[in-house]
């Protein structure tokens, strides 16, 4: 099984299915592919499942577990995020791949203006994205960006911990739900008698734990989370939502004055393989702020991201594609593909004068126009 993780790590794994019943499968560069022909039995899932929890107690219980989170560690090879649960009364183990050495900025391309919000001192900055975006890998890379170079004390609440921080110029404080403390709830409860100044909150799931982490970035901190969300705009109205209607006003009050930003990321193909993400960073501006304290405007925020580039270094998922394609990273039917608005993005570049994408768009526009007209 070593050698198997190994194998699959080197060919750029970013997750392992561990089936009852299947072969073992990989994802790589977004493909889920066979690793074995040999399709294993309960009895191996389960000897496998055995060796990666961690807490004897569950182990004895391994019967009765349904989902069980933990993370798990090959010495020279990785860590690994596990997902344990039954499918078809049968268990099933989805790992997910934890590099061993902390990314940074640099490494996975991100746009500059992060080290703007990383620079942030109080407030709340969200990263979202649906499961499988990469937002594990650009929180670990904001945190590793603070770690060289300011003077503070960072914690982070987990479940489970992934990537694990060397203290550097920061002291980084690492706590595990269900292991160093009971729940999110109570983590952020006993964090603020810490002295933090950056509190990491591996995702903010309920009313409960999004008030907790707006207290905590009323009273000075930093407060850096996840949502599973697909752009700004949707993040907003998901956190408002969460809360009784008679809360809604307050909290978007309250939201208005401690979100400095949202940056939401999906991954794309890159040319010649691998996978990079694209992003639609939100800087929370004075007009974004009017936007969030009013609902009626909230569909202003989107025109908001796109004006304020080059002012605010603020981008759309689609800037940022069109940057991609330009640069050569992405191939231009990747990115179309990709873009909220296809038929749009398809237009705009061709008024970039982008070779490709103008002969993909003089032939659409001859399709549409040959559709309208009936072929006239």
């Amino acid at each position: 099984m070593q050698e198997l993780f190994k194998a699959a790590i080197d060919r750029g794994a970013s997750d392992i299915h561990i089936k009852s019943g299947d072969v073992i499968r990989a994802r790589i560069h977004g493909d889920l592919l066979p690793l074995t022909q040999q399709r294993l039995s309960v009895e191996q899932v389960k000897g496998i499942a055995l060796k990666l929890i961690p807490h004897e107690e569950d182990r004895k219980n391994f019967d009765k577990l349904t989902d069980y989170d933990c993370s798990w560690g090959l010495p020279g090879i990785g860590r690994f995020r596990v997902n344990i649960m039954k499918q078809r009364g049968s268990p099933m183990i989805v790992m997910r791949v934890i590099p061993i050495e902390i990314p940074t900025f640099e490494d996975l391309r991100l746009p500059k203006t992060l080290e703007t919000i990383a620079d942030h001192e109080r407030g709340m900055i969200l990263v979202t994205g649906v499961t499988g975006s990469g937002k594990s890998s650009t929180m670990a890379a904001m945190i590793d960006w603070m770690n060289r170079r300011k003077h503070l004390h960072i914690v982070t609440l987990e479940n489970p911990i992934e990537f694990l921080h060397r203290d550097n110029q920061c002291s980084i404080t690492q706590r595990d739900i269900g292991t160093d403390t009971e729940s999110f709830v109570s983590g952020l409860r006993a964090v603020l008698r810490q002295d933090p100044d950056v509190i990491l909150i591996g995702e903010m799931r309920d009313n409960i734990t999004i008030d907790t982490a707006l207290k905590a970035a009323e009273t000075g901190h930093l407060v850096l989370s996840t949502l599973h969300t697909k752009n700004a705009v949707q993040t907003i109205s998901r956190i408002i939502a969460v809360f009784d209607p008679a809360e809604q006003e307050m909290i978007r009050i309250r939201l208005s004055e401690q979100l400095m930003a949202v940056i939401s990321q999906r991954l794309v193909q890159k040319k010649g393989g691998g996978r990079i993400a694209a992003m639609e960073i939100m800087p929370v501006t004075a007009s974004i702020r009017d936007c969030i304290r009013d609902k009626n405007r909230m569909d202003e925020i989107s025109d908001l991201i796109e004006e304020g580039k080059e002012h605010y270094g603020s981008q759309t998922f689609d800037q940022h594609l069109m940057e991609l394609v330009k640069q050569d990273i992405v191939a231009f039917e990747i990115a179309k593909a990709a873009a909220n608005n296809p038929t749009d993005f398809d237009l705009k570049m061709n008024m970039f004068a982008d070779p490709r994408a103008a002969k993909a768009g003089q032939g659409n526009m001859q399709n549409e126009m040959s559709n309208l007209f009936g072929g006239r």
